[in-house]
């Protein structure tokens, strides 16, 4: 059996080079039971923390991303938001102090199922309790109180980001000035519920996940293969693609002895994306992840009224950003979540609908419609 020292210098995959870490070094009781004896929690800054320390800015990223948001010195390699962060970038870092978190759950550092047990040393696989997007928020919160921070300028979260940003809104309304979410919404809808379900299915019934107790380096890789495919169905749109690749077919000659392989340019595209995410992310943190984020409701903070919970926020501002081709989270739920916040924002919400072709997935990809969105809403916001 491995030792608990040797997982921990081994974890699987590994964080970014630029990965800051956080021990709490007590337990961590959990939003829907259980607990946590520790908790390790992974991020990674840039710019400075003024003097006064209220221009710090947190980061909730989506379901599978690290913390790795920028380039930093510490890790040269280009992030996921690359775009977003940096001098003279939306989040500009000549102004704001951007910590981005690795959620709780994840497999890039923080605290998961992937994570050895303290008890043994074994990755805690099924062992690791429910997680909840209130889980996410709470390691923000901690993270935050151990960073000196009593309110942030800004939470900022794109696609499951935002919803973990909610969560962090409902359980500490005063620590953040202003709210930005981005291809994001309330509530998971029936539709992405269902998305998420097949996903999960196409995981648990790969042979390979053995009931979560796989090896670390061996798991249900063509469960998460198809799993990916599935996502990627939703995160991008149909008029990309037909833009992208049309009925292209691929170079390669067909194989013969293969009557249903691949031959069009996006099932390559499909099948190139899927086997990075396959091996490249751990399933049961993928299992837990997708629950959680179905699993969300404001309501559950406000004794079932869904209004009220908004109504009890204290945010100054806040911009909501929806996509035309989104079909995961389509641009009508944005409106919807803008609505919902009008209540609890003091100096009103902004509602931006972006024309953008890539879909879901947008947010990453369109940097010519989505800087100057951030830019203006960001330029806006001077420290308190």
């Amino acid at each position: 059996m491995q030792t608990a020292a040797r997982l921990l210098s081994k974890p699987f995959p590994a964080p970014p080079r630029g990965s800051r870490f956080l021990r709490l070094g007590r337990p961590f009781e959990l939003y829907r039971g259980g607990r946590l004896s520790d908790v390790e929690i992974a991020y990674e800054t840039w710019g400075e923390l003024n003097a006064a320390r209220d221009n710090a800015v947190l980061l909730f990223t989506g379901l599978s991303p690290s913390a790795h948001a920028a380039s930093s010195c510490r890790d040269s390699s280009p992030g996921w938001w690359e775009y977003m962060i940096g001098p003279g970038r939306p989040l500009d870092t000549r102004r704001f102090h951007v910590i981005c978190i690795n959620s709780l759950g994840s497999c890039f550092g923080s605290s998961g199922p992937a994570s050895p047990h303290p008890h043994d040393g074994e990755p805690y696989r099924l062992r690791f309790p429910r997680l909840a997007l209130e889980d996410v928020a709470k390691a923000g919160i901690e993270l935050i109180d151990a960073l000196g921070i009593d309110r942030l300028a800004a939470v900022v979260g794109p696609s499951m980001g935002g919803m973990s940003a909610l969560a962090f809104a409902f359980m500490a309304p005063w620590r953040s000035r202003t709210l930005a979410l981005l291809c994001s919404s309330a509530t998971a809808s029936p539709h992405a519920i269902a998305m998420h379900a097949l996903q999960r299915e196409m995981v648990l019934s790969d042979p390979a996940w053995a009931e979560g107790e796989y090896p670390l380096e061996a798991g249900p890789v063509n469960g998460m293969r198809l799993a990916r495919k599935l996502g990627l169905s939703c995160y991008r749109s149909p008029g990309e693609w037909l833009e992208r690749f049309g009925r292209r077919r691929t170079v390669s000659a067909h194989d013969a002895d293969d009557d249903f392989g691949a031959e069009f340019e996006v099932e390559s595209y499909l099948d190139h994306n899927a086997a990075k995410f396959a091996t490249g992310f751990d399933a049961n943190c993928f299992l837990y992840l997708s629950c959680a984020m179905d699993d969300f409701d404001p309501a559950e903070h406000a004794d079932g009224d869904f209004s009220a919970a908004f109504a009890c926020l204290q945010i100054e501002r806040a911009l909501v950003v929806g996509v035309s081709s989104d079909t995961l989270f389509p641009v009508a739920e944005q409106r919807d979540l803008a609505a919902a916040l009008e209540p609890g924002c003091e100096n009103g919400v902004h509602f931006v609908e972006l024309g953008s072709i890539q879909g879901h997935d947008a947010f990453l990809i369109d940097e010519a419609r989505f800087a100057p969105v951030m830019r203006g809403f960001f330029s806006g916001l001077a420290p308190a």
